[in-house]
C-alpha cells in the first residue's frame, strides 16, 4: 500500500483527532485553521483513504475489569499460508486479543492480551489458543505494570 502523502493541514487534523475524537467539527476546523466546510472535505478524505479508520473510547482497563495483560511470543507449526491465515482469523476474533503481529526472530507472533486475572488467562491459554493444533510453543510475558498505552501515532516523520 502506498505510503499517502498527508500535508501540514492533514498532520495536524489527525493529531487533534488523535487527541480527541470528540472534537465537533467546527473546534476542529478552529483548532487547524480551515473553515469548517474544508475541514470536513478533509476529515472525510481521509476517512475514505483509510488514514482514518474509525473512532473510539479509550478505557481504563482496571476500571472495566480487564486489568491483567499478557504479551505472549508463539511459534506456530509450519508455515503454510492457508494455515498461517487461519491462525490469524481465529485469533483475531478473540475479544482478549487486543493486538496480532507477525515478527520476524524467535517467535512467529506476537499477540497482546488482556483479560480479568491471571485465573482468566489461564483459562484462555489452556482451553483456547493451546487447543488450536497450529500452536507449537507459547511463552507468555506477564504485565506487571503498564506506563502507556493506546498512544497516539506520533505523525513527525511525515513530510
Amino acid at each position: 500500500m502506498p505510503k499517502a502523502k498527508l500535508d501540514a493541514i492533514d498532520q495536524r487534523i489527525i493529531g487533534e483527532l488523535q487527541a480527541d475524537a470528540r472534537l465537533s467539527n467546527v473546534e476542529l476546523a478552529d483548532r487547524v485553521g480551515l473553515s469548517p466546510s474544508p475541514c470536513l472535505r478533509r476529515v472525510k478524505r481521509l476517512e475514505q483513504e483509510g488514514i482514518i479508520q474509525g473512532y473510539r473510547a479509550v478505557l481504563n482497563r482496571d476500571g472495566v475489569g480487564l486489568g491483567f495483560s499478557a504479551f505472549l511470543a508463539i511459534k506456530i507449526e509450519g508455515h503454510a499460508n492457508e494455515h498461517a491465515v487461519a491462525f490469524e482469523d481465529t485469533v483475531c476474533a478473540m475479544p482478549e486479543v487486543l493486538a496480532c503481529h507477525l515478527v520476524s526472530g524467535d517467535s512467529d507472533y506476537l499477540l497482546e492480551v488482556v483479560t480479568a486475572d491471571l485465573e482468566h488467562y489461564r483459562q484462555f491459554l489452556v482451553e483456547r489458543l493451546l487447543n488450536l493444533p497450529i500452536v507449537r510453543e507459547v511463552k507468555s510475558n506477564i504485565a506487571i505494570q503498564t506506563r502507556k498505552a493506546a498512544a497516539a501515532l506520533p505523525l513527525t516523520h511525515a513530510p
